[in-house]
């Protein structure tokens, strides 16, 4: 079973497998050597997409971040810049002996790609006399999943029994239809063999407010996202703008479309500011599942937290099934397994909430994901601004219409929600390279960066 907890993770931006993931594996290693005796510097090598798109997606400051032994979860976002303007003065990780040289022990591989996964680490231990005391090779493999080498995760979830295990699309739709059970439900039944209801609901809630706390605070931001190109912050004109318009006599049929889309954006423009997001399932794609929240409670009615609570966990398992039996990762399949994956689970979790039964919701995150297939994630100038910020508008509003259009039919539908997640990871298995979070092709080279 693959948690909703494991999906949806508190952090902070830009990125979720290049920021998050890094920022967990550099502390996991600082955890390791912390007891290590005779050990005075310690290294960081990244690969792949990783080293190429790294210094964009503020890798070089997770890594430093989780060496001074900082978590996603907690971090203050705006004392992140001094944390590490201190260690580049210092050297000074609080780890007794032991010192770190940001411009040297930060080793960016741009030649060499690790087997396992384009996301590669190592991380070493030496002593004074240079001899290597201890080395870890770990992956980000996406949503801030880290996996040391030779671990298997989806291996270590299934090591709990649960009662409803299910690993495709069809065992869900057939548990839900044999047990009487909604999706939500199911999703429910399984987390409880971690957590008591309680921890859950709490759980859940949490993830809901930071979700809209997120919105709140992109709708009051202004000015221009860091990393060089200059982009300005929309959400906060927008907002205004359409606040203004709701007393107006002559309003545009689509306004509601807009509105999404300002949900979304406000999302992304902190995510790529470096603020507090959920991983949802990635932060690259965050925009979506809380855009879509939002408009269910701004303009969808029965609002309350149980149907929040509904909503997420029906994304979770659809994004669990995703994660199973494809990718959420753009450096692994492109933006398609991100916000095509982020879109599937908002569409069946809207469905959901307006009142879809299980065929229904697995038909609306079905439509929203075959309307993503061959995604490319080729970011500007390796920063999670152009065209990451708009797709996740784009995506909030494809959800919105792949619910609606399955809530008017009954479930039946011709390509399976299986069918589906399988073209998928076959699409980012013969998608090149560039193609995958790397800004060595698309728009990141046909499109200046400065």
């Amino acid at each position: 079973m693959i948690s909703a907890f494991d999906l949806f993770k508190i952090g902070i931006g830009p990125s979720s497998s290049h920021t998050i993931g890094p920022m967990v594996a550099a502390q996991r290693f600082r955890g390791r050597v912390a007891g290590l005796p005779h050990t005075v510097r310690i290294t960081a090598e990244i690969f792949g997409s990783l080293a190429w798109t790294g210094r964009g997606h503020g890798t070089d400051l997770a890594i430093f971040l989780g060496l001074l032994g900082h978590a996603p979860a907690t971090v203050d976002p705006d004392r992140v810049a001094g944390y590490a303007a201190a260690l580049a003065e210092t050297g000074d990780l609080g780890l007794p002996g032991i010192r770190f040289d940001c411009a040297r022990d930060l080793i960016f591989n741009l030649t060499e790609i690790l087997p396992r996964h384009t996301n590669g680490m190592r991380f070493r231990a030496f002593d004074a006399a240079g001899t290597l005391r201890d080395e870890v090779v770990c992956f980000s493999i996406g949503g801030g999943f880290v996996e040391e080498e030779g671990e298997e995760t989806l291996a270590t979830l299934d090591a709990v029994p649960v009662p409803f295990p299910f690993e495709s699309g069809a065992d869900l739709l057939r548990m839900c239809a044999e047990s009487g059970l909604s999706i939500a439900q199911v999703q429910m039944a399984n987390e409880r063999t971690l957590r008591s209801e309680a921890e859950i609901g709490d759980g859940l809630d949490a993830i809901r407010d930071a979700m809209l706390a997120c919105i709140g605070r992109g709708l009051r931001m202004d000015g221009e996202l860091p990393g060089g190109l200059k982009v300005r912050r929309r959400a906060k004109r927008l907002h205004a703008t359409l606040d203004a318009n709701r007393l107006s006599n002559s309003r545009p049929a689509h306004e509601i479309m807009d509105w999404i889309s300002l949900f979304a954006l406000a999302v992304n423009e902190e995510n790529a500011a470096g603020g507090r997001i959920v991983t949802a399932p990635t932060n690259g794609a965050a925009g979506i599942v809380p855009a879509v929240l939002r408009y269910i409670v701004d303009f969808c009615s029965g609002w309350n937290e149980a149907r929040g609570r509904d909503y997420l966990l029906t994304a979770a398992a659809i994004g669990g099934l995703i994660k199973r039996r494809a990718s959420i990762s753009g450096a692994e399949v492109g933006c398609q397994g991100e916000v095509g994956s982020a879109s599937a689970m908002a569409a069946a979790g809207l469905a959901a909430i307006l009142g879809g039964q299980a065929p229904q919701v697995a038909n609306a995150a079905e439509i929203a994901m075959e309307h993503h297939l061959g995604m490319t994630c080729d970011p500007i100038g390796g920063l999670v601004q152009i065209p990451c910020i708009e797709r996740n508008a784009f995506g909030a509003n494809k959800a919105v219409a792949a619910a609606s259009l399955a809530l008017h039919g009954d479930g039946v539908h011709f390509v399976s929600l299986d069918q589906v997640i399988e073209t998928m990871r076959q699409t980012g298995h013969d998608m090149q390279d560039k193609y995958k979070e790397t800004s060595r092709g698309g728009l990141a080279v046909n499109v200046a960066a400065c």
